[in-house]
């Protein structure tokens, strides 16, 4: 992995020299868009829309649209007045449960490094923070845009993630939760509730799963490429039928617990052959 960001963690008086990598990468399969008679590619000029001249980068700035049209430009020497005190420090502010920040906050997650000199103080930072349960919520500077953030451990590694600010989390304004809401039969909830038992897992394990679109992209591609012919998989028919909400949940727990016999039976099998050897 490459460094992307060099910095320090401020933790009290304790400042732990760091390196910030991003946690995460995309798979989606990168398409470009083509011609589609001789496979040549789509490019985009960039051009002034008052002169029809095209525009290098060198004469490109930011700008600002009022709301009667008019442009206020900030060049690249506006932008450093601007304050950002956390430019190369992440800052740790205080400290609170996990649980108590909903996911919906999540942003961007990267891991932290330590120079070769801060190994002590990043280790001691980072088992006090798994011992203590909580996560630190700290402001750090990411491409001229400071944000909030949330440092916790995983792997033993301490974890970076970005948080949005609570004014870019939008209220759901939905006329629905204006009216009277419906009454749900105890039946439908109890059913409901065997529903979620009956798919619980005691932890998530998400290598249990697949991206099948991707997967069904690359072999397409890769038929492409070997000249060979490709079918198009039928798609299940739109079943229109109207079920009442009761049906629906027994059938799905019926589904849910037939799935989960193979499974139960192999273990039941593995168990029986551990204890006969």
């Amino acid at each position: 992995m490459r460094s992307m960001w060099k910095g320090a963690v401020s933790f009290g008086l304790v400042t732990i020299p760091i390196h910030l990598y991003t946690a995460t990468e995309n798979k989606n399969v990168s398409l470009r868009q083509v011609h589609v008679t001789d496979g040549g590619r789509i490019q985009y000029k960039r051009f002034c829309t008052i002169d029809g001249e095209e525009v290098p980068y060198s004469d490109i700035a930011k700008g600002y649209e009022l709301s009667d049209g008019e442009m206020v430009v900030l060049t690249d020497e506006d932008m450093a007045t601007l304050p950002l005190a956390t430019s190369k420090s992440i800052d740790v502010l205080e400290f609170v449960p996990l649980e108590s920040i909903d996911p919906i906050y999540f942003d961007r997650t990267y891991y932290l490094e330590p120079e070769k000199a801060a190994v002590t103080p990043y280790v001691l930072l980072r088992d006090a923070l798994h011992k203590s349960g909580q996560v630190a919520v700290a402001k750090v500077a990411l491409r001229q845009r400071e944000s909030m953030a949330v440092l916790r451990v995983l792997n033993d590694v301490l974890v970076m993630t970005t948080i949005l600010w609570p004014d870019e989390v939008r209220r759901p304004d939905f006329k629905f939760l204006e009216e009277e809401q419906p009454q749900v039969r105890p039946q439908e909830l109890t059913m409901a509730g065997t529903l979620i038992d009956s798919l619980s897992e005691p932890v998530f394990e998400p290598e249990k799963y697949e991206d099948s679109y991707r997967e069904a992209l690359e072999s397409l591609i890769e038929d492409k490429v070997k000249g060979r012919e490709t079918t198009t998989v039928a798609q299940p028919e739109d079943n229109a039928e109207v079920v009442d909400l009761m049906g629906a949940l027994k059938a799905s727990v019926s589904a849910a617990k037939k799935s989960r016999k193979p499974a139960a039976a192999k273990d039941k099998s593995a168990t029986k052959k551990s204890k006969s050897a």
